[in-house]
């Protein structure tokens, strides 16, 4: 071969062949590649940028599905959650549906000595006033046979004579409290008129009459006349002489005294009753004091007491249904012990079992502690690829590839232990309404902790998903980048490719023209 020589023109075209070959091969390696750099040979800059920028797409990729895993750890709690606040909401209408059954005793009472005199707006009761009084001091002549009349009322004269004939004559009047009695000479008829001719025994019942008194009395040649405690005394007349000769000068005004209540100033004190406030209470109309029911009533309230009165006015205190199953504390003070009046001699009457309430109470905190066994389950089952936030793990999430960039999410323990719930015990839960209401709050506060630890996990949530978001949008970020490195342009590389052949056509036609010259020549050397 190598005494073989080409002409320079073949040399040419040969050389010329060759690249356009080697080029028309790379176009052509591009184009079945789709890389532009496909070796660091080709580009060592671009080649390992895009290599390290798609590791690092690579490692975000792996870590998308810990994420991933991580959304649906948290959306399973979150479902948990929802569950078990509809067995909390269901055990708490179980709760309430004991507070609306019969009160499951025949609660303790105590009931005061009847009072007829007290009312609702009184429980002092209408005090008996002292009764008028009046005592007179003339002698006169015409009452020799005294008469005798009881009372606190009295008017009371000296006298020696019975007859009424000496001191009034037919006409004379007589006002009592008010009305009239008139004196006539014979045939007296009804209670307004008496005849001169009849005695001061006579006239005394007269007075009693009209005034309401229970009789009249002469004591001592005194005249006495009483009203009792009913009315006020008052006894005017037409002649005034005869007044005089009666030893009741000028007539008679004579008012009544006041009386005491009979609760007034009295005290009345009862021990703590289920779990209130011992009470201490003065009757009376002072500020501080109390003097209605409805002023009873309040002060009984902090000691789950409450007070009512009767149509004869008997006064019964009695626990109210939050503490139905309690007795009442001990009762003291002077409304107690002073004779005939309040609480005196009696005794407190223990609460009782109510068999067919306690029966129905039972049969509910069955139903409720069912649900109780629920939500023990449903938080067991809150569970995805085997983390359970509501059982007490902890959920551990790395959102980048160097692990700096991470979030440890908290597990809790929403069994009914951890929510602060527990069975309850036919005969000493649900008993009465303080009992029941101790129930009720505890599945309040449950709920309030379930709501809250669901917006926790629901903004735990709103963060890994905004993070996987973010990775996924990151890793078309760095793949994006290094295929702008490394990708060929086909369009280009399309026509690259065209443009070589037509040159390689060229180059053999040009080659093979070279030929044909050297041919020439052969032909003539033959």
């Amino acid at each position: 071969m190598s005494d073989i020589t080409l002409s320079s023109a073949v040399r040419q075209n040969l050389l010329s062949l060759q690249a356009t070959a080697s080029l028309l091969s790379e176009t052509q390696n591009k184009l079945s590649t789709g890389n532009k750099v496909n070796s660091a040979l080709d580009s060592p800059t671009n080649f390992f940028t895009a290599s390290a920028l798609n590791s690092r797409s690579s490692d975000i990729n792996n870590l998308l599905d810990g994420i991933g895993n991580g959304v649906q750890i948290l959306q399973a709690a979150n479902t948990g959650i929802t569950s078990i606040q509809k067995l909390v909401d269901s055990a708490k209408s179980i709760a309430n549906q004991a507070l609306q059954t019969t009160v499951g005793y025949v609660k303790s009472s105590i009931t005061s000595l009847a009072n007829s005199t007290s009312t609702a707006s009184n429980l002092l009761g209408t005090a008996t006033p002292t009764a008028a009084t009046f005592t007179g001091t003339a002698a006169v002549n015409n009452l020799t046979t005294p008469a005798s009349i009881t009372g606190t009322t009295s008017l009371t004269t000296a006298a020696n004579s019975d007859s009424l004939t000496s001191g009034f004559s037919s006409g004379d009047t007589l006002t009592i409290n008010g009305q009239t009695l008139s004196f006539v000479a014979s045939g007296a008829a009804g209670a307004n008129q008496i005849n001169t001719s009849d005695t001061v025994t006579t006239l005394l019942g007269k007075i009693d009459g009209l005034t309401g008194g229970t009789g009249s009395v002469v004591t001592a040649g005194k005249l006495a006349i009483n009203t009792g405690t009913t009315s006020d005394l008052s006894i005017t007349s037409s002649n005034a002489n005869a007044l005089t000769a009666l030893g009741i000068s000028g007539g008679v005004t004579q008012a009544r005294t006041a009386g005491v209540p009979a609760l007034q100033g009295k005290t009345l004190t009862i021990g703590a009753t289920g779990g209130g406030a011992a009470t201490s209470i003065t009757f009376g109309s002072s500020a501080g004091q109390v003097s209605t029911l409805d002023g009873l009533n309040a002060a009984l309230a902090t000691n789950n007491l409450q007070a009512s009165l009767d149509t004869t006015g008997k006064l019964s205190i009695t626990t109210t249904n939050d503490a139905a199953s309690s007795n009442i504390g001990t009762v003291a003070g002077t409304a107690s012990s002073t004779a005939s009046i309040g609480f005196n001699g009696q005794s407190v009457v223990n609460a009782v079992k109510d068999p067919t309430s306690q029966a129905t109470r039972a049969s509910l905190i069955s139903q409720y502690n069912q649900v109780i066994d629920q939500i023990t389950t449903t938080a067991q089952d809150s569970s995805f690829n085997g983390v359970n936030l509501l059982n007490g793990d902890t959920l551990k999430l790395t959102f980048n590839e160097t692990g700096t960039s991470k979030l440890s999410i908290a597990g809790v323990g929403f069994g009914p232990g951890g929510l602060g719930l527990s069975k309850l015990t036919a005969g000493t839960d649900f008993t009465d309404n303080a009992a029941t209401n101790k129930t009720v709050t505890s599945l309040t506060t449950a709920a309030t902790t379930l709501r809250s630890q669901a917006s926790s996990f629901g903004s735990n949530l709103s963060v890994v998903q905004i993070r996987q978001d973010f990775s996924k949008s990151l890793i078309n970020v760095l793949q994006t980048g290094a295929s702008n490195l490394t990708l060929a342009d086909t369009n280009e590389e399309a026509a690259n490719s065209q443009a070589l052949s037509t040159r390689q056509s060229i180059g053999v036609s040009a080659l093979s023209l070279a030929n044909t010259a050297q041919q020439g020549v052969l032909q003539l050397l033959r």
